[in-house]
């Protein structure tokens, strides 16, 4: 019945946009909105993610990309009236390829911040996070402060190019730092004892607890930062960050996108997919 609501309310969202989509359509987005009107002369949304996420962006055993994001990704897709097209790469990789004109769009649990914000355009948030400890050891999971684990023999592990890692050469400048091309490589590092803890945004450490209870791990259980997570978008089209802004709104505004996180964060069942 949840999932029934939700497809009807994306239907409703899709409905409010086909107009607009039948207009790019009809070429009178022109060369004021080039990267929309390439979207809709070739008939396919391209979004980058990492797809090692979840549960906002993950890979499953058959090697399907699901998640919130995804679902996002293909209700956008939806109401642009084009096919959905979802490219997976290493979360340092996403912003060049959407500078590089490679992806249109970036969904992949991405904070926006400033400095990235310098070189692309972001619509959000539509989810907070915040940065939280993946570990075995209480004493760590149990800092709500930076300073407490700030010290050389501390070993931490985080994501290449994210705000994680940022976060920790800023305020944990002490420990030492092992930067990790995705989250599996970081939990595997937690596992093997070569890492005392993941640095992580909140809902990723809560999943891998639940993901591997043999693995007897600990998330910190208050976020240690405010982490707005956004749609990243190309800085020359401006048009395209309002059409965004719009359809995030009218999902917010319909309900859609609070019973899509619903459906991701509060049953599990997905679990049982991934490898």
């Amino acid at each position: 019945m949840k999932r029934m609501r939700i497809l009807v309310l994306f239907a409703v969202v899709a409905a409010l946009f086909a107009a607009c989509a039948n207009m790019q359509g009809q070429g009178v987005v022109g060369s004021s909105s080039p990267v929309l009107s390439r979207i809709v002369e070739r008939g396919e949304l391209v979004v980058g993610t990492a797809a090692s996420m979840p549960p906002l962006n993950m890979t499953t055993k058959e090697g399907e990309i699901i998640g919130f994001e995804i679902d996002l990704a293909r209700n956008m897709a939806g109401a642009m009236g084009v096919r959905l097209n979802v490219v997976a790469m290493p979360f340092s990789e996403l912003l060049p390829a959407l500078e590089a004109g490679r992806v249109d769009v970036v969904l992949s649990n991405m904070t926006i911040t400033g400095e990235r914000n310098r070189k692309v355009a972001f619509v959000g948030p539509y989810f907070i996070s915040g940065k939280s400890f993946l570990t075995k050891y209480k004493k760590i999971a149990s800092a709500t402060d930076a300073s407490e684990v700030n010290s050389p023999s501390t070993t931490l592990a985080a994501l290449k190019g994210s705000t994680s890692r940022a976060f920790v050469e800023e305020l944990i400048p002490k420990a030492r730092l092992v930067p990790t091309k995705d989250y599996d490589e970081a939990v595997k590092m937690l596992f093997q004892d070569e890492v005392d803890a993941l640095i992580a945004d909140y809902p990723i450490c809560v999943v891998s607890v639940f993901r591997y209870p043999e693995q007897d791990l600990v998330a910190s259980v208050t976020p240690l930062t405010y982490e707005p997570i956004g749609a990243a978008l190309p800085a020359n089209d401006p048009l395209l960050v309002n059409w965004v802004e719009n359809f995030l709104n009218a999902m917010e505004g319909s309900g859609a996108l609070r019973m899509l996180r619903k459906s991701w964060f509060e049953d599990a069942s997905w679990l049982e997919k991934l490898p």
